[in-house]
């Protein structure tokens, strides 16, 4: 297995598990995670907690960084970031912001974010179409869909 084989199962694995942490609380089953490229150290996990914290940003993505911690530049640099799902417009800035130069999304089917925005600066997008992030959202969708399309700033279903 690839080193960058190894690392993608390594951060979708952790990503999934917040995903997973966030629906058992009710919340919306987007999970991510920030891990450095070379030495496949995890920086930081997070999960969608906008429902669990009355939040109007913290996405999965968002909830990384904030896990991570202040980084210097260098760091965001030689760094992946892994969500279980395409990164809307918001997540989209934050990875852009801090040139995190590689994404890996667990599936773009239930909502297909920035990711031609990502590539057209550059970044890496690689999508791992995986059955347990596409199922876990859908299921979310159909039980609790004004949650959704709450957090992705829809007022109803169009």
């Amino acid at each position: 297995m690839s080193n960058h084989a190894k690392l993608d199962q390594l951060g979708l694995q952790a990503a999934l598990e917040q995903a997973r942490k966030s629906y058992s609380e009710g919340g919306i089953p987007i999970g991510s995670a920030i891990v450095a490229t070379s030495s496949m150290e995890i920086l930081g996990v997070g999960h969608n907690q906008r429902i669990q914290k009355a939040s109007p940003t913290l996405h999965g993505e968002i909830s990384a960084l904030e896990a991570a911690g202040r980084l210097k530049a260098e760091v965001y640099r030689g760094a992946t970031i892994f969500t279980t799902l395409s990164p809307c417009s918001m997540c989209t800035g934050a990875i852009l912001l801090y040139n995190i130069p590689r994404v890996v999304i667990g599936e773009n089917t239930n909502f297909k974010g920035n990711e031609d925005l990502l590539k057209s600066h550059g970044v890496e997008v690689i999508i791992i179409d995986n059955a347990e992030c596409k199922e876990l959202m859908e299921n979310f969708i159909k039980e609790k869909p004004e949650d959704w399309y709450e957090d992705i700033g829809e007022a109803t279903a169009s």
